[in-house]
């Protein structure tokens, strides 16, 4: 990057089996960008998806990671899915603080959808434990603050040519 170019922070915000890995991976194939997913990093160190100790230790690594990207004038996707305004906005206020653009790409899908795609994953190698109840995901619906216009409009547009 030359000098005096600014790094872009990409927050993938949803529900799980809402697309935000379908998305990432969407557009790391079309541009330079470091993507940090939870799920894979979890999978691969062969650790429980919903062993939140873990995962809230990741990505607070990931994003000591993310700043290094930015300062450096690069391109992050998160895809941790950024349930409440609270992480949004730190993430937000300290990309900027970076001097770096921030998108906040928000995905959403009814129940029933959710439901649907995140059973139809691998079932036949998954644990019984892994399938995902709707008593799950109406407890995770509880704990997630969608973002609204007033919100959105606080982030960056898509860079020109990004979708």
């Amino acid at each position: 990057m030359p000098p005096g170019t600014s790094g872009r922070l990409i927050l993938l915000c949803g529900l799980p089996g809402s697309g935000k890995t379908t998305l990432a991976k969407r557009l790391a194939s079309e541009s330079p960008v470091v993507r940090l997913c939870p799920d894979d990093w979890l999978d691969g160190l062969g650790v429980d998806l919903y062993d939140e100790t873990t995962r809230d230790r990741l990505e607070g690594l990931f994003w000591t990671l993310a700043q290094q990207v930015l300062r450096v004038g690069g391109t992050v996707i998160l895809e941790s899915g950024f349930w409440q305004r609270s992480e949004r906005d730190q993430k937000r206020m300290g990309a900027r603080a970076l001097a770096a653009a921030v998108e906040l790409r928000y995905l959403d899908a009814t129940l029933d959808e959710l439901e649907r795609r995140l059973n139809g994953r691998d079932i036949d190698d998954a644990p019984a434990s892994a399938r995902v109840t709707r008593g799950r995901l109406d407890h995770w619906v509880d704990h997630f603050e969608a973002p609204d216009a007033a919100e959105l409009a606080l982030f960056d547009p898509p860079a020109t040519g990004t979708p």
